[in-house]
């Protein structure tokens, strides 16, 4: 099951006047890329992952929007609690797609019924609009996925995968990229039954071991197991910048940011972390991590000195930086217990009002003053500006 075009329904949910318009979710600045578009503004070429100055090139009346992850979230865990309430078996593979095991219920109710059942239902309780593939196995069922977008459903019985398959262009298989796809083209392989046929051993020893698995994929084998949905391990916040920067101010005040928000979201989940990892990447790409394990806490002040060092130990090359980023790990259940040493009662008293503030605003509408002043500046200035 796939949620179609999830960020651009969902914004659509928020404001109904977006709806049959070319709408762009992703960054606005010169580096910002598409992170998801509508279908009238894949009509004019625009697709995810596509610098954001080239789709405007492509739809100048489109309108963009940064998007809104909080609102994102929100709407998969609604559709994540209709499916966890009535599937026997379910794998969250990302934040808008889901694969079901159904074994066993031929006998009844019919998986397609029921599919179908399911599929009614959230859409009736989300609003959003979801296709589905169903097959014997998770290849077949999300390349028919795939075909029956927009907000359709696809059945391939068991005996008919080639039959489906084989009329499909070889971009329709998972995996393949377009480099892979180029090479593909090349040896005048550009439909998936052209590819079935292409003997194993000659598809390895052009694409090595992934070359097996094309050729099991153009034949719809895939064995993959359906891997239960699991609770979150880590979570995390980056920011690449519309200019390279030397400013340590500006990147403090940002990593200061990020540990707010997160220690927000670890807060509103009952959760707690035991190790924190800053990142950054130079601009000629190199990128180093650095991390350190804590007690556990939720606490913003106690998280914010830990980046604050490690940012300080990670930043030795004294060139200019593309991107920084702060990743919790090691979360367990559990509430932040106040320290008898390190809190005071204005501290405890100010984070609870900070969280109820977030909680019922928007966690953009309360911040350090350090953030906005930081705002002001450009990202590529040096300190002293």
């Amino acid at each position: 099951m796939d949620l179609d075009s999830f960020f651009v329904s969902v914004e659509c949910l928020k404001n109904s006047t977006f709806k049959g318009k070319p709408l762009i979710i992703g960054g606005k600045s010169n580096r910002g890329v598409v992170a998801s578009c509508s279908y009238e503004a894949r009509r004019f070429g625009v697709h995810s992952a596509m610098p954001m100055k080239m789709a405007l090139r492509l739809c100048p009346q489109a309108i963009v929007l940064k998007g809104d992850m909080d609102s994102y979230s929100k709407y998969s865990r609604l559709v994540t609690d209709v499916i966890a309430e009535d599937a026997p078996v379910y794998e969250k593979a990302s934040i808008d797609e889901f694969y079901l095991d159904l074994s066993g219920m031929d006998r009844y109710f019919g998986c397609f019924k029921w599919s179908l059942e399911l599929r009614e239902q959230i859409i009736k309780e989300t609003g959003l609009p979801i296709s589905f593939g169903l097959s014997i196995n998770k290849l077949v069922s999300k390349v028919g996925t795939g075909e029956a977008k927009p907000n359709g459903t696809k059945e391939v019985q068991k005996g008919e995968e080639k039959a489906f398959l084989f009329p499909l262009s070889v971009r329709k298989i998972p995996g393949i990229g377009k480099e892979t796809y180029k090479k593909l083209s090349f040896m005048g392989v550009r439909k998936i039954k052209t590819l079935s046929e292409i003997p194993p051993r000659l598809l390895e020893r052009e694409f090595g071991k992934h070359g097996r698995s094309l050729w099991e994929k153009a034949h719809g084998i895939d064995n993959t197991p359906i891997v239960p949905y699991s609770e979150q391990k880590s979570m995390s916040k980056e920011r690449t910048f519309s200019e390279d920067t030397l400013n340590l101010n500006f990147m403090r005040n940002m990593l200061l940011k990020m540990v707010d928000e997160l220690s927000f979201e670890l807060r509103k989940a009952e959760k707690l972390c035991s190790c924190v990892t800053v990142k950054i990447r130079y601009a000629d790409f190199n990128t180093y991590t650095r991390q350190k394990h804590i007690n556990y806490t939720a606490n913003e002040n106690i998280l914010s000195q830990y980046v604050c060092e490690l940012f300080d130990s990670l930043y030795e090359r004294r060139q200019l930086i593309r991107l920084i980023g702060v990743k919790y790990s090691g979360l367990v259940q559990g509430n932040y217990q106040i320290s008898l040493f390190d809190d005071t009662a204005t501290d405890i008293s100010l984070m609870q009002e900070k969280d109820w503030i977030r909680e019922r605003f928007g966690t953009d509408k309360i911040m350090r003053a350090s953030y906005l002043n930081a705002q002001k500046k450009k990202p590529g200035t040096g300190d002293k500006e």
